[in-house]
């Protein structure tokens, strides 16, 4: 390679970390759960998406490990050649029918489900009516597709009205409101009432992208729209946050639907079928989350993010308003950020801060995660090691 282009790469690597937005990577030294061994000791853990706890669960573990035993690593092809394995379809029909859909198509990752979802279902004569927060997967996907564009800020009615009335009015085939269900980096829950009323008012579709809600928010944990009692038209998820902490997407949909995009998606036709193993602890997570115990562990998930947001806001730190577990804590400042988290490893807390361009500049944040695995006596020490390093560092 020309030496011109690593002088590149070095001086934007410098300038990213001069800003203080390098964003270190931790190796972790044990399973996933409220508390982690990093850097040689344990420390505990507030900043995973392992809503239900089961990331670490042993018999979650266990049931992937069955099926690599039965059905091996992988299946060395994509779906449409010689990869579809009676795993993938019990998969499938598990979590359409735990969602209350007709059907589901499997994609190796979440972001390659929202990456697949538009493009083959949307042409030049639709249109398609984007959240600003929405995720960087559904910003992707809705560039693939030809489809007419527009945004609204994010859960502003009046905007998103006054955007389907120019897409109606600009003569648009078919449109579809896309919107995150929990918005990732707030933790906003998306006003999904509100959006159906005006999705049947201007005879729109609508998408939710619930990877932050599908287990542990609205009835049994069906999800954002399940939390608000509407009926949404496409669903997309992941089983690698509170089902199971793995990895892979979804679509739930109509079985037409579900036909086409297995036809037509262009991330599903060439990439390699999900692994088994993540197939098997998919439906483990799933037979777990959809039963007694899962209505448990919700329960428990909602008193922890209560007694973090609780005492926190009593220590005098701003976080963002909401009742999702995802807990901002805002510190405006990236390098801030950044000194914050190192010092709350040291305190024995592991979190991460978030900045630009995860975040907007000047909103940098440390996210917290709350989790049905913390006990209250996790959420009590980690609230007083956030005291203290807020208070070293001159946020409270």
């Amino acid at each position: 390679m020309p030496a011109q282009f690593h002088t590149r790469v070095r001086a934007e690597l410098d300038s990213i970390d001069q800003q203080g937005l390098t964003k270190p990577e931790r190796v972790i030294a044990s399973r996933q759960g409220p508390v982690i061994t990093v850097a040689g000791r344990e420390v505990l853990n507030f900043c995973a998406n392992n809503y239900l706890g089961l990331g670490g669960d042993e018999r979650v573990a266990q049931a992937g490990i069955a099926a690599t035993e039965r059905w091996g690593s992988g299946t060395a092809s994509v779906r449409f050649i010689c990869g579809t394995l009676e795993i993938h379809k019990e998969l499938e029909a598990a979590i359409a029918g735990y969602l209350g859909f007709e059907d589901a198509i499997l994609f190796a990752a979440a972001f390659d489900a929202n990456g697949g979802l538009f493009e083959p279902l949307f042409g030049e004569e639709d249109a398609i009516v984007s959240d600003s927060l929405n995720h960087a997967s559904i910003i992707d996907g809705v560039r693939l597709c030809k489809a007419k564009r527009y945004r609204f800020a994010n859960s502003d009615m009046d905007e998103l009205e006054a955007r389907l009335k120019e897409a109606r009015a600009a003569g648009a085939r078919d449109i579809i409101i896309a919107t995150d269900g929990a918005f990732s980096m707030d933790g906003y829950i998306a006003r999904l009432q509100d959006i159906r009323a005006l999705a049947d008012k201007y005879d729109a579709l609508i998408m939710v992208d619930d990877c932050h809600a599908t287990g542990f928010l609205g009835e049994k944990g069906r999800g954002s729209y399940a939390h608000h009692g509407v009926k949404v038209d496409f669903v997309t998820g992941t089983f690698g946050k509170a089902l199971g902490g793995a990895m892979g997407g979804f679509i739930c949909a109509t079985t037409e639907v579900v036909q086409l995009l297995k036809q037509r998606a262009r991330p599903y036709l060439f990439s390699n079928a999900l692994s088994p193993a993540v197939c098997g602890s998919s439906l483990e997570a799933i037979r777990i989350a959809q039963g007694e115990e899962g209505d448990a562990l919700r329960k428990q998930l909602t008193a922890n993010a209560a007694r973090f947001r609780g005492a926190m806001t009593e220590a005098g730190f701003d976080l963002l308003p909401g009742e999702h577990p995802i807990i901002p804590v805002m510190l405006g400042d990236a390098k801030l950020a950044q000194d914050f988290a190192a010092r709350m490893l040291e305190l024995g807390v592991y979190v991460i801060g978030f900045s630009f361009p995860v975040v907007p500049r000047g909103a940098a944040r440390i996210r917290t995660q709350m989790s049905a695995a913390h006990t209250f006596e996790h959420i009590d020490r980690a609230v007083e090691a956030f005291t203290t390093a807020g208070r070293e560092l001159g946020v409270i």
